[in-house]
């Protein structure tokens, strides 16, 4: 027995010395836990993702599996990667939301919102045209990055451009809950005093993960403005952030980008974009076969 316990002590130093051995195990056993997976399942659950959301549950393999099975069936109804353009168009008309032409310092993709832009009612369009977006924003990622930064431009912001705290909830639940470890950090900039109201009650529904990930952001305060230059090139940072280039939201240029990046989607999913269905084959090679029904 003796013999036995020197082996498990020896593995455990030796994960404890190499880390990546202890992230390699537990992505293996969570693997193991989910069970054989296919179609967009498959394409989905790379071993990146699986990563994350044993990040986002403390390496802990059983809350992993069933934030990651909520997921999945989350996806399977709401098919995010479905969505296109067209169908959020009109969302993003004011330039409210829309992912930025620059990178942070370590070449993470930038999305920028600008909630004093608002322009439509609709809290179930305006969730589905972020959803579309963040998959955007990840099908453009750089290789080997997995998280991407958010500007927040509260310029005309007022209580009646917000949108509701339900609607803030749900989308903060979503965006935890189904897209854990994608948020590097949101810098909010310059928020109004009565944002600070707002923010009292939305902050409740975040996780501690998330929560620390916000940073508020004033120009006359010397520390925050260091903290934006550290994660930005002043020369690409928009002139709203306190950088130095002009940056103009042109729609129809963003339009066509969008659609370019639909077909792109298209062909990472698999997808015949005339028949919108699962094609033979697509871009990783995988057998692509009907998703089994998630228990």
């Amino acid at each position: 027995m003796s013999i036995f316990r020197r082996r498990g002590s020896s593995h455990q130093q030796l994960e404890q010395e190499h880390p990546e051995l202890q992230s390699d195990s537990k992505v293996n056993e969570l693997k193991a836990a989910i069970g054989p997976l296919s179609g967009r399942n498959l394409l989905y659950c790379t071993d990146a993702c699986l990563r994350r959301y044993l990040e986002a549950r403390n390496w802990n393999v059983d809350k992993a599996k069933k934030m990651l099975e909520e997921t999945l069936a989350w996806r399977s109804t709401y098919k995010p990667e479905e969505i296109r353009w067209h169908e959020v168009a009109m969302e993003g008309e004011t330039g409210k939301l829309f992912r930025a032409n620059f990178h942070d310092r370590v070449g993470r993709t930038v999305l920028i919102l600008k909630p004093g832009l608002q322009n439509t009612k609709s809290m179930e369009n305006q969730i589905k045209h972020l959803v579309y977006l963040m998959e955007n924003a990840m099908l453009n990622l750089p290789e080997g990055q997995e998280e991407m930064a958010w500007l927040i431009d509260f310029t005309g912001w007022s209580f009646t451009t917000n949108v509701p705290v339900r609607t803030a909830r749900d989308t903060i639940n979503i965006l935890q809950d189904h897209y854990p470890q994608r948020l590097a950090v949101a810098f909010l900039y310059t928020p109004p005093r009565i944002f600070e109201a707002f923010w009292k009650i939305v902050k409740y529904f975040m996780d501690p993960k998330t929560f620390q990930k916000v940073k508020f952001v004033y120009p006359k305060n010397k520390e925050s403005v260091e903290l934006m230059r550290s994660y930005f090139d002043m020369d690409n940072l928009p002139t709203e952030f306190g950088g130095k280039a002009t940056m103009k939201y042109d729609h129809e240029d963003f339009s066509r980008l969008m659609a370019q990046d639909d077909v792109k989607a298209a062909k990472f999913w698999g997808f015949d974009e005339k028949t919108g269905s699962m094609s033979s084959s697509h871009a990783v090679g995988a057998t692509v076969a009907p998703e089994p029904a998630l228990a």
